[in-house]
């Protein structure tokens, strides 16, 4: 049996978080996504103990500000991007810049620092993750996918979709439409 699931990838850290800081004993609040305050100083021990057990579900503390400014940049477009809304139609530089309360010049230049490659390529790997998920899920067709990752055209999203994946979005959906008849054809015999 195959189960398809869904999930909120910033609410499943939220919670192993919560429940390790508890856990622990730890006085906290979380302030933002992947910002936590700790009330206090805490005990020797409680900071590598908390380490450990987060690593295990691959969630890191991060020691040196700029990767944790860039971590930030990252949910930041993570989250704009699979918001259920459409995307802003300001321009995504604006929108970054807003919410990071940063100039666009400085989060373009640390990202890049960081990342060794632009913060506009970021975009559009994650915008194409993001089409493959709503092409899979299989309730929006390429228009509404388009309209919704704010796409100026199908023409658009395919020529990305194709330079990012090798290959179209029609090809990608179709290949998703057999492995779903493979499946339910393996599940009936």
């Amino acid at each position: 049996m195959k189960l398809q699931i869904k999930y909120d990838i910033h609410l499943a850290c939220k919670v192993i978080l919560q429940e390790h800081l508890d856990r622990l004993g730890v006085p906290y609040e979380i302030t933002g996504i992947g910002d936590v305050e700790i009330k206090g100083p805490l005990a020797p021990g409680q900071y590598t103990e908390l380490q450990l057990s987060l690593n295990k579900y691959g969630i890191e503390i991060l020691d040196n500000p700029a990767i944790a400014i860039v971590n930030k940049i990252k949910d930041v477009i993570t989250e704009m991007v699979y918001l259920e809304e459409p995307l802003p139609t300001s321009k995504i530089s604006a929108y970054i810049s807003d919410k990071m309360k940063m100039s666009n010049g400085h989060i373009s230049r640390l990202f890049s620092e960081v990342t060794f490659s632009s913060i506009q390529s970021y975009i559009i790997l994650q915008r194409i993750e993001r089409a493959k998920q709503l092409i899979i899920e299989n309730k929006l067709n390429l228009t509404e996918v388009a309209w919704k990752l704010n796409y100026s055209s199908v023409a658009h999203l395919s020529n990305q979709f194709k330079k990012t994946t090798g290959l179209t979005p029609t090809i990608f959906q179709r290949i998703i439409e057999r492995r779903k008849m493979l499946v339910l054809t393996s599940d009936n015999v």
